[in-house]
C-alpha cells in the first residue's frame, strides 16, 4: 500500500528557485502526473487485455493449452481490479496533498480509505474473476471474526475511537491538548491504534485512541492559537484592593513578553484566612509559552511588590486583630528608598536625600492620563512608585512608542536640571503612583554644596547618553545628538544661577 506521507512529501516539496505547489494556474505539475501514470497505465492494459480475452485464448491456447490461456486472462483481470485500487490511492494521495497546505490530514483517514479501495478490489476479484460467492464467503467467516473480534477488543476498540477522532475532530496534528493531568503535548501523528504527542521536554508520549476519546480533552489550540493563563497571588488583607490591582497589572503589562492585546487584568478569586488572593490574568501565544510567560509574569511581580514594600501574605497560624495601614509613613519611606536608589544622586549625602525626600509630593494618575507632554515646559523629575507608564514621541506626524516604564524608574531629569521641555509624553498605562521632585526642593542643596553640580552634569549625561542608545537601537528616526558634559553642566548652573 502506497506511503501516503512519503507522496505528500515529495508532491508537496519546493526548490529553491520557487517550484509551484499542486493546483497553480489550474495545471497539476509533472511529479503528479508521473505519480498517477505507472496505476493508470497498468490498469488500461490489463482491461485491453480482458477486453480481447478470444483473442488471447485463441493464441494463446495453441502453445500452452486452454487452462493456461484462461489462467492468464483471470491474472489481467485481477491486475484490472488491483490496478484500479492502487490508481484511486494515489487519487486520494493527491487530494489530500492539495488540502494538507491548509490542515494537516490524520494517516489514520488515508489509510481507511485506501483500505476500503483495496477491500473492494478483492471483492471484485472474488466475486467477478474467481466466481466465488460472496455473501456465502461472509457468512461462514463469522464465527473466525467474532473469536478474533473478542481476542483483539482493546485494539479494535482503540481502531474504531480513531475513527470517531478523525469524524469529529476535536483536535488536530499540531494541536496542543491536555488528555489527563500530567497527559499533556503536541500533537504528532494520528494514526490507527493510538496518538502520538511531543511534551515540553521532547519525548514522546503515545496515548491510546480508546483512553483519549473517554478523556476530557482539554485543546489549547482551538479555537485559537493563543489562550489565557491565571496566575494567583495571595496578599496581607491591610493591602487596599485597588492598591493591589494596581501594582499586580503594572508588572504584567511591564512584561515584553506578554502581549499587550487582549489586555490582561487581575480580579479577586477568593478572601481567606491567610489574606485576599488575587488572579493575574494574562494571554500567552500558545502552549509552548505558558512556562516562560507565567515566570517572566511571577518575577515581575515579585519585583513590583518589592519595589512598593510589599511581599506575598505567609501563612497564618492565630488570628491577630489587623493593624490599621499607615499610608503616609509608608509614602515617605517609599518615596525616600526610590530616591536613594536613583543614580543620578549617588553624589548626595543621606541627610540630603532626606531633605529631597521631604520635599516630594506624591500624584495619583488615572490610566490613560499624561503625566507629561511632549514639548511642555517642567522644572520636575518624576520617581515611578506604582503601575506602568509608556513613553510617547511624535515624530514626523506620527506618535511612536518609545519605551515602558515601570516601579523605580525615572524621568523628566533634563527638565528638573536644566528647564528643558519634556522630549516625549508620559501616559499611565495603569492606575499609577509616581513621586515629583522639583526645583524648588533642590535649590537648597545645590547652592549649600555647588560642587555636586558638576557630578550631576556627569551622570545626566551619561544616563543621557545611555537612553539616546537604547531608543537609536529601538527608533533610529528618532535619534537627536546628545549634549557634552560641559554644555550640560553650563546650563545646569545658568537655570540653579550658580
Amino acid at each position: 500500500m502506497p506511503d501516503s506521507s512519503r507522496f505528500a512529501h515529495r508532491t508537496l516539496g519546493t526548490t529553491n528557485a520557487g517550484t509551484a505547489n499542486i493546483g497553480t494556474m489550474g495545471v497539476a505539475p509533472r511529479p503528479v502526473l508521473r505519480h498517477l501514470l505507472a496505476p493508470a497505465a497498468l490498469t488500461l492494459a490489463a482491461l485491453a487485455g480482458v477486453a480481447h480475452r478470444p483473442w488471447l485464448t485463441d493464441h494463446i491456447a495453441p502453445f500452452a493449452g486452454r487452462m493456461t490461456a484462461e489462467g492468464v486472462v483471470a491474472v489481467l483481470a485481477a491486475t484490472a481490479w488491483l490496478g484500479a485500487a492502487w490508481a484511486g490511492s494515489r487519487v486520494i494521495d493527491v487530494v489530500m496533498a492539495r488540502s494538507v497546505r491548509a490542515v494537516p490530514i490524520p494517516r489514520l483517514l488515508t489509510d481507511l480509505l485506501r483500505a476500503f479501495l483495496y477491500g473492494l478490489a478483492v471483492l471484485g476479484i472474488l466475486a467477478f474473476v474467481l466466481g466465488q460467492p460472496v455473501t456465502g464467503l461472509l457468512a461462514t467467516s463469522g464465527v473466525l471474526i467474532a473469536v478474533l473480534g473478542f481476542a483483539l477488543r482493546n485494539m479494535i476498540a482503540d481502531i474504531f475511537s480513531g475513527i470517531a477522532l478523525n469524524i469529529e475532530h476535536p483536535y488536530r496534528i499540531g494541536d496542543w491538548i491536555e488528555l489527563a493531568p500530567g497527559l499533556t503535548g503536541r500533537v504528532d501523528e494520528i494514526n490507527w491504534r493510538a496518538t502520538r504527542l511531543i511534551t515540553l521536554e521532547g519525548t514522546a508520549l503515545v496515548v491510546p485512541n480508546g483512553l483519549a476519546a473517554g478523556s476530557r480533552i482539554v485543546n489549547f489550540s482551538q479555537p485559537g492559537t493563543g489562550f489565557r493563563a491565571t496566575l494567583t497571588v495571595t496578599l496581607d488583607p491591610e493591602v487596599p484592593v485597588a492598591r493591589a490591582k494596581r501594582i499586580l497589572l503594572s508588572a504584567i503589562v511591564c512584561c515584553d513578553s506578554i502581549p499587550a492585546e487582549p489586555r490582561p487584568d487581575v480580579v479577586v478569586e477568593s478572601v481567606t484566612l491567610n489574606g485576599v488572593t488575587y488572579q493575574a490574568r494574562f494571554w500567552v501565544p500558545d502552549y509552548a509559552h505558558l512556562a516562560s510567560g507565567r515566570d517572566a509574569v511571577a518575577s515581575a511581580i515579585l519585583e513590583h511588590l518589592t519595589r512598593a514594600g510589599l511581599e506575598p501574605a505567609r501563612p497564618k497560624q492565630e488570628l491577630r486583630r489587623p493593624r490599621p495601614a499607615q499610608p503616609l509613613q509608608a509614602s515617605e519611606e517609599l518615596g525616600q528608598a526610590l530616591l536613594s536608589k536613583v543614580d543620578l544622586f549617588a553624589a548626595f549625602r543621606e541627610d540630603e536625600v532626606v531633605e529631597l525626600a521631604a520635599g516630594m509630593h506624591v500624584r495619583h494618575v488615572p490610566a490613560g492620563e499624561a503625566v507629561v507632554r511632549q514639548d511642555e515646559l517642567g522644572t520636575s523629575l518624576f520617581l515611578v512608585a506604582e503601575g506602568a507608564l509608556d513613553v510617547r514621541g511624535a515624530f514626523g506626524g506620527r506618535t511612536i512608542l518609545l519605551d515602558h516604564m515601570g516601579p523605580g524608574d525615572v524621568f523628566g531629569e533634563m527638565s528638573l536640571l536644566t528647564g528643558q521641555p519634556r522630549s516625549a509624553s508620559v501616559i499611565a498605562n495603569t492606575d499609577a503612583v509616581v513621586y515629583e521632585l522639583d526645583k524648588e526642593a533642590l535649590d537648597p542643596v545645590l547652592r549649600r554644596r555647588p560642587e555636586l553640580a558638576a557630578r550631576l552634569a556627569d551622570l545626566m549625561g551619561l544616563r543621557q547618553r545611555r537612553n539616546d542608545a537604547h531608543r537609536r537601537a529601538s527608533t533610529p528616526a528618532t535619534a537627536t545628538p546628545a549634549a557634552t558634559d560641559h554644555d550640560l553642566l553650563a546650563r545646569l548652573r545658568a537655570f540653579f544661577k550658580l
